[in-house]
C-alpha cells in the first residue's frame, strides 16, 4: 500500500501498529524524506502480507489515524529488468538516481546492490526496475540512461531477458 502521512516524528510508527494488530507481516517499508522539501506530508510504501479478510479492518484503523491511503493492491509491477551501472555512483548521489525513477509513478527501483572497491575508485551497482508494462519499462530505462549520461555513469543492459 502507498500512504500519505504527516511528516512528523512518530507518524510512521503509529501506522505500523495497526498492521501488526491485524496480523500483518511487514515485508518492506520504503520512504525517502527530502530534507529540502517544504511539504508537510510524506509518501510511504509498505509491502505487507495480510491474512485474508483483514484488509477492511486495517484500512479503517489507518484512516482513523488521519493517514491517506493512496493505493492498495496486489503486486502491480509485473515487468522486471536488471542493469549494471559503473562509475562514481556514490559520489554522484545514488539516492537521486533512484528517485528519478521512483518519482515517475509508473516505475520503481526494487533492488539495488552496490560494490565499492575503494573510496576513490569506480563502483558498480546492479539496479532492478519494476514496471506495470513494457512501454513504462522502456521509459524508465530511458530515464536511467539519461541520468547516467549526465552523471558520467556507464549503463550495461540487459542482464537477463526481462519479463
Amino acid at each position: 500500500m502507498k500512504l500519505e502521512m504527516k511528516d512528523t516524528p512518530g507518524q510512521l510508527v503509529s501506522v505500523l501498529g495497526p498492521i501488526s494488530k491485524c496480523g500483518g507481516n511487514i515485508i518492506a517499508v520504503i520512504h525517502q524524506r527530502d530534507p529540502e522539501s517544504e511539504s508537510d506530508t510524506l509518501d510511504v510504501q509498505i509491502v505487507l502480507d495480510l491474512p485474508a479478510g483483514r484488509l477492511p479492518a486495517l484500512i479503517g484503523q489507518i484512516k482513523a489515524l488521519g493517514v491517506d491511503i493512496l493505493r492498495i493492491g496486489e503486486e502491480r509491477l509485473l515487468h522486471k529488468r536488471s542493469l549494471i551501472m559503473i562509475g562514481h555512483i556514490m559520489h554522484t548521489d545514488i539516492s537521486d538516481t533512484v528517485d528519478q525513477i521512483d518519482r515517475t509513478g509508473f516505475a520503481e527501483v526494487s533492488e539495488l546492490s552496490l560494490m565499492m572497491p575503494a573510496i576513490n575508485e569506480r563502483s558498480s551497482a546492479r539496479i532492478t526496475i519494476k514496471t506495470a508494462n513494457r512501454i513504462d519499462m522502456e521509459s524508465a530505462v530511458s530515464i536511467l540512461r539519461e541520468v547516467a549520461g549526465r552523471k558520467e555513469l556507464l549503463v550495461v543492459e540487459p542482464l537477463e531477458e526481462w519479463t
